[in-house]
């Protein structure tokens, strides 16, 4: 078992010791109940792992939805050093830039819930889920200026949504950068006709409502009140990211060889971020990180277009905006304080969001004077939450903090566990309507597979990482 020490009421710390080759700490935020959950996998060895990897600043960190990934535990935040330091794929993942978008509009529970069921069919019937879905848009995404380059800019210039979103995504929707001869003719074709697609596994589109509100004055600031009606979609670059982390994660175990890197686990595989293999991965990353806004964008576009056909009311008066969106797997160059002083790093987010604090020139202006907004979502059948960044993940997790609930048990284990019942009906007696593509795909995310949500943010706001602005709970349910 890996030696893990407590240091402060939600913060653990794996010493430098716990095992050979680690050169920072590893640092975990956990309450009792969540840390006991997290030593029943190998995420604490991950962590461990990670800790090993040349140019490392600070630590190896994990949140408290952490749990058991490729390389990198999902939850892992790791930064390294742009002069020293190495860019790992593992330690993105292989959906890059799975994210999560809020959406808000003008209704109220009165007065979506007498058409739920016919506003729940209609976007089913709008939003292709479900494993190797194909979308009504058809095209290369590595065309020059295409989706690849421009991400959500893109879908907004063909039509898909308005201007105004693009300030309210995490890098204005398009991260600068993207190479697409990095990009391999395989993933391009996995890529193409995949754009506006949600997807299977976890990611989903959910119809919510404002449950709670514990900030007030943030809430007003994001456009949230009780009552209302959101939309929340949760998805990534989709087979597009997967062949490109796959492409590189081959790629990496070759230069190890080449560069004279060893590490504890293969799945880390790495390159020193100045060689060609690391500017390649990085350029194909971004890629598919655009691919991945554009994607959101075209999805918040047609859901937009249901919900006004639904309710028959104009646009003005649904005012269905962005709140928010945020990216989960990504890789990112930023500035941060490390020992004393400024230094660049690349900071790797695998299921892991920025969370940077009031005043960041990043954020754009509406939201500036409370911080980023973070998007958590939880499980289908209990609740999401609201957060904003604050100035402690800046000083201790690089601007980081939690991504959902973290899974507690396995795809296989959740559905050997709801043998014998229907999740879909026990989904209705709470008032959720659920939909799915795939076969088992509501037993495979059914809730008690989830840790609870709600025990999560808690830590990240008691750790001073971020802090609760509102809850939200599913109406309308949307899986692939």
């Amino acid at each position: 078992m890996m030696k893990v020490e407590r240091i402060g009421p939600f913060k653990w710390m794996i010493p430098q010791d716990a095992k050979p080759g680690m050169r920072v700490p590893g640092i975990v935020y956990a309450s009792d109940e969540l840390m006991a959950a997290i030593r029943r996998d190998a995420s604490l060895e991950q962590v461990a792992n990670a800790a090993t990897l040349p140019g490392i600043v600070k630590a190896s960190l994990a949140m408290p939805d952490i749990h058991q990934g490729y390389g990198l535990p999902v939850g892992g935040v790791v930064a390294t050093d742009v002069a020293e330091g190495v860019i790992s794929p593992g330690g993105v993942g292989y959906d890059i830039n799975c994210g999560v978008r809020l959406l808000r509009t003008n209704l109220t529970r009165a007065e979506a819930l007498p058409r739920l069921t016919d506003l729940v069919e209609a976007l089913y019937a709008a939003v292709p889920a479900g494993v190797g879905s194909k979308g009504r848009i058809r095209v290369d995404p590595t065309r020059p200026g295409g989706p690849a380059v421009k991400g959500a800019r893109w879908a907004v210039e063909q039509g898909y949504g308005e201007a105004e979103d693009l300030a309210r995504i995490e890098s204005h929707g398009a991260l600068s950068g993207a190479d697409l001869e990095a990009v391999s003719q395989k993933a391009s074709e996995r890529g193409r006709g995949q754009l506006g697609t949600l997807g299977s596994g976890n990611h989903f589109l959910e119809v919510q409502l404002v449950e709670e509100i514990h900030d007030p004055a943030a809430a007003g600031a994001l456009g949230l009140f009780p009552e209302q009606v959101t939309v929340m979609i949760h998805t990534g670059s989709r087979g597009f990211g997967h062949q490109i982390c796959t492409d590189y994660l081959q790629v990496m175990e070759r230069a190890m060889r080449r560069y004279g890197i060893q590490l504890p686990d293969r799945q880390l595989a790495c390159a020193p971020l100045a060689s060609p293999e690391a500017r390649q991965y990085l350029g194909a990353m971004r890629a598919a990180a655009n691919f991945a806004f554009a994607n959101r964008q075209c999805l918040s576009h047609w859901s937009r277009e249901v919900f006004l056909r639904v309710f028959g009311v104009s646009p003005r008066d649904l005012a269905m905006g962005l709140v928010y969106d945020v990216a989960h797997n990504i890789a990112k160059e930023e500035e941060h304080q490390v020992n004393g002083g400024r230094r660049r790093v690349v900071v790797h987010r695998k299921g892991a969001t920025r969370a940077f604090p009031p005043g960041h020139p990043e954020l754009p202006e509406v939201y500036r004077a409370i911080g980023q907004p973070v998007i958590i979502p939880g499980d289908m059948g209990r609740y999401s939450y609201v957060l904003v960044g604050t100035e402690g993940a800046m000083a201790e997790t690089f601007g980081s903090t939690c991504h959902g609930a973290g899974r507690v048990l396995s795809r296989h284990a959740a559905v050997r566990a709801a043998r014998g019942r229907s999740i879909r009906q026990e989904l209705e007696a709470k008032g959720i309507i659920a939909r799915a593509t795939g076969r088992g795909a509501l037993e495979e995310e059914m809730p008690e597979a989830y840790k609870d949500v709600r025990g999560v943010v808690e830590v990240v706001e008691q750790a001073g990482l971020s802090r609760i602005v509102a809850r939200l709970r599913p109406i309308g349910v949307i899986k692939g």
